[in-house]
């Protein structure tokens, strides 16, 4: 059986939805990041924000398999949900 291959997410600035259903365990950080929050992805990390802070950040791999991102215009630097 071969395994699905999941790219990182690519640099850029992203609105940020997690899969659903998920766990609300607090333990995997999607609960911060639910119901949506601003990211943005260099390649190799992800950092989500809320209101302009920090709430959780994983790798880019992560990020691309677990949460529905859409790219954010390239003018857009306000990261706040």
């Amino acid at each position: 059986m071969s395994r699905k291959s999941i790219e990182a997410l690519a640099s850029g600035h992203y609105w940020a939805v997690p899969h659903a259903p998920f766990p609300l365990d607090g333990g995997n950080g999607h609960d911060e990041v639910f119901p949506g929050a601003g990211c943005v992805s260099d390649g190799k990390w992800v950092t989500f924000y809320k209101d302009e802070q920090e709430v959780w950040a994983c790798n880019a791999v992560y990020a691309a398999a677990h949460f529905d991102c859409s790219a954010l215009p390239q003018d857009c630097t306000s990261t706040a949900g």
